[in-house]
């Protein structure tokens, strides 16, 4: 009878499991488990996930048949019997080469389309709060004063024509420019994902999934610009019960262009953003949400003030130019949608990336309700609604996408990693707790952002008073309830971000994909409210003028 030692077990059972017989004789044997094995059965603690082992399987009891044989043969023939140290050393070489052949066998099974490796990731070193702080510090300033500049833009525009006459524009403002958290963060968040497991280190997968995302983004783009349009002349009309054709075609002509204009811009430099990161070993997540967000609001809302007015001056000359451009948009909108089903990196997102983006489009199309109201009352308020929002939106973005790194790399969507919060976290431990879990949900990630608020506000708010932009002068009552305000506001974010993103990965769902739309609209809501809130509170305590501290 063979006899086969424990010594050939890590050579002959790499995923598979089997049972070898005993040296009594008998039939019955001890089954011998790989790790991968145990995990896919449901045993803790295990590192690995079962996967295929149909080929290993069938090499392992081959081959043990054929040493039966081989044994058998050698007794009949009168040699005396292979001894247990000669079949060991004879037969290992053997077994090592074609358990190579059936790993490499198994690699080329999933050939077909992205797959996930659920090996355990070679350490990393830990980041401390200084590295932190010092990779999102710069991008966040970068985003800040992106947003800067767009309160500038929207405090010089809300007194254009357009904007006077057709005050669903200031519904449209808040919509359009949340499109860069439901697109060009989203899309940054997932590229960043894929770049940290080594999934865009290869050329050909690289450029297929930069394709798939551009013409997924474009086709999202136009069909949130044209429901945010619908969403503005709905809510334009509730309070009066007017309609005007010509002004919904220019709002439907303006928004669509606009999300298409912007999304493509902003793809192209989020795409550059996390390649480059890449190659200088810098954390795509700390750096490419907030880069979306410093160029998507100015340019944003710079197409959208150009376009609308462009399209106003024609309304009683080339009345033909806006039904062309939404003619034009409908037109492209199905190849877009063709192209990104057809790729293998964005054909489920065709599916299930919908209803974030338009959920998080009504919610921050409420919040351009409020915007309408507040500015209305108060026109110092236009220059900082940008900037408190972009800067809450930026912060909690980081979160979300550090949170979902994490878990991609050591599980999968609907199984939550051991240690993971089941529900709504203790407020205490999410702020001031110890460090437990995942990296990404650390308490010393939460306060690092936390703490950027105060220094990152201050300075945009002092470059507005010195370039004399706006209506409101920058008085220590007005920074410390403002400052309050933006507190308040991403606390709660970075609260709900955590909380969000593990029912999301319990559900089954990618957080890549949404929740950063849902995240971004709620800090436009927030953003705006507090905002309001806080000009009420000035004008209460003794601002007494429309601008507040004028």
């Amino acid at each position: 009878m063979l006899h086969v030692r424990k010594k050939m077990v890590p050579h002959i059972l790499p995923n598979c499991s089997t049972t070898i017989p005993n040296k009594s004789g008998d039939d019955s044997g001890r089954e011998l488990t790989s790790p991968r094995h145990r995990r896919g059965s449901g045993e803790p603690g295990d590192k690995y996930v079962h996967q295929k082992h149909n080929g290993s399987h069938a090499i392992l009891d081959n081959t043990i048949e054929t040493l039966r044989t081989a044994s058998g043969n050698s007794l009949s023939n009168g040699s005396a019997p292979l001894e247990e140290e000669e079949i060991v050393s004879d037969t290992e070489p053997l077994l090592q080469q074609q358990h190579r052949e059936a790993s490499r066998k198994l690699e080329g099974d999933f050939d077909d389309g992205p797959e996930f490796d659920f090996r355990s990731p070679p350490p990393e070193t830990e980041e401390t709060a200084l590295t932190i702080a010092l990779q999102v510090f710069v991008p966040y300033l970068i985003a800040g004063f992106g947003t800067v500049g767009a309160g500038l833009v929207l405090d010089v525009v809300q007194h254009w024509e357009v904007f006077a006459k057709v005050s669903e524009v200031f519904i449209l403002v808040p919509a359009l420019l949340g499109l860069k958290g439901n697109l060009e963060m989203t899309l940054a968040s997932r590229l960043s994902t894929q770049a940290n497991l080594g999934n865009m280190d290869k050329a050909s997968e690289q450029w297929k999934m930069i394709g798939g995302n551009l013409a997924l983004t474009q086709a999202q783009a136009i069909i949130v610009g044209f429901l945010a349009a619908i969403a503005a002349m709905v809510m334009g009309w509730i309070p009066e019960g007017k309609f005007s054709l010509s002004h919904a075609l220019l709002l439907s002509a303006s928004s669509a262009l606009t999300a298409s204009l912007a999304s493509l811009v902003l793809g192209i430099v989020m795409i550059g953003v996390v390649m480059l990161s890449r190659k200088c070993g810098i954390n795509p997540d700390n750096v490419a949400t907030p880069i979306a967000a410093s160029l998507g609001d100015l340019t944003t809302l710079t197409f959208l003030a150009s376009i609308s007015m462009v399209l106003f001056k024609a309304i009683g000359q080339q009345v033909w130019l806006s039904p062309l451009v939404v003619s034009l948009c409908l037109v492209v909108t199905p190849v877009w949608l063709v192209v990104a089903y057809r790729n293998k990196y964005t054909h489920e997102v065709v599916y299930t990336g919908w209803t974030p983006i338009i959920c998080a489009m009504v919610i921050s199309s409420v919040g351009g309700l409020v915007l309408d109201f507040a500015v209305s009352n108060f026109h110092g308020i236009a220059v900082f609604q940008p900037v408190i929002n972009g800067v809450g939106g930026n912060l909690v973005a980081v979160q979300a996408s550090r949170l979902s790194t994490a878990l991609h790399k050591v599980s999968v969507p609907g199984r939550l990693p051991e240690g993971s919060p089941r529900g709504c976290a203790n407020p205490f431990s999410v702020f001031f707790g110890k460090v437990r879990g995942l990296r990404g949900m650390s308490p010393k990630t939460v306060r690092v952002l936390i703490l950027m608020v105060i220094p990152g506000h201050l300075i945009f708010i002092y470059t507005i008073a010195f370039m004399s932009a706006g209506h409101t002068s920058i008085t220590w009552r007005f920074a410390l309830v403002y400052l309050s305000a933006a507190i308040i506001q991403v606390a709660i974010l970075l609260y709900i971000a955590i909380w969000m993103v593990h029912y999301m990965w319990k559900n089954g769902d990618d957080p890549d994909n949404f929740a950063i739309p849902y995240l971004t609209a709620l800090g436009d809501l927030l953003g705006t409210g507090l905002l309001a809130v806080a000009f009420l509170i000035l004008y209460s305590v003794g601002d007494k003028d429309a601008d507040v501290g004028d």
